[in-house]
């Protein structure tokens, strides 16, 4: 008889605390994270730098390319923020034209995913194409940068290096956008 009693009595405080949240899921509940969506797209310009004597360099001699280009496009971006504070995950797109001063235009993008922590240090990484008349060629690329905050204008500022077999890249681009929070 005991232990019947024993059985039904442990049923019962199963039961009852199955249907009550215990009080750490009730605290994870109430504090779900928040997260806000913003959009940091904007004019970006720069400079990339071919170094060494790789196929690159030399395909660019060929054409009459000189190792420094300059870079003109367009940035954009999908940022995810936890409210509250915390690094920020992002996703950018930067098509850019490179070699005007050439009398040339070379076409690439970038697809790059990264973190943002709450300074505005970055770091990104992800794939790079460029188009040229007969083909097109991809490259790694890693990106490091500050972005900085006057006055509801962002200015970022990345370093940028990109690798392939054939050759690296290094770059410098900057720009700014304007924080349209959504």
């Amino acid at each position: 008889m005991n232990t019947t009693r024993l059985v039904t009595s442990l049923l019962v405080c199963i039961i009852a605390m199955a249907n009550s949240p215990l009080s750490a899921q009730e605290s994870s509940l109430m504090n779900q994270i928040v997260l806000g969506e913003k959009n940091f797209g904007g004019p970006r310009l720069g400079v990339t730098l071919v170094p060494g004597e790789t196929v690159l360099s030399a395909e660019m001699k060929k054409k009459n390319i000189g190792r420094m280009l300059s870079q003109f496009g367009w940035h954009f971006e999908y940022q995810v923020v936890p409210d509250g504070g915390g690094p920020s995950f992002v996703i950018q797109f930067v098509p850019l034209v490179g070699g005007v001063e050439y009398g040339t235009l070379i076409p690439s993008g970038t697809l790059a995913m990264g973190v943002r922590l709450p300074g505005g240090i970055e770091f990104g990484l992800g794939p790079n194409a460029i188009v040229t008349p007969t083909k097109i060629t991809s490259a790694l690329v890693m990106s490091v940068g500050q972005n900085f905050n006057y006055g509801g204008v962002n200015i970022p500022l990345n370093f940028v290096f990109a690798t392939n077999p054939n050759g690296n890249r290094f770059s410098i681009v900057f720009g700014y956008a304007i924080q349209r929070a959504k």
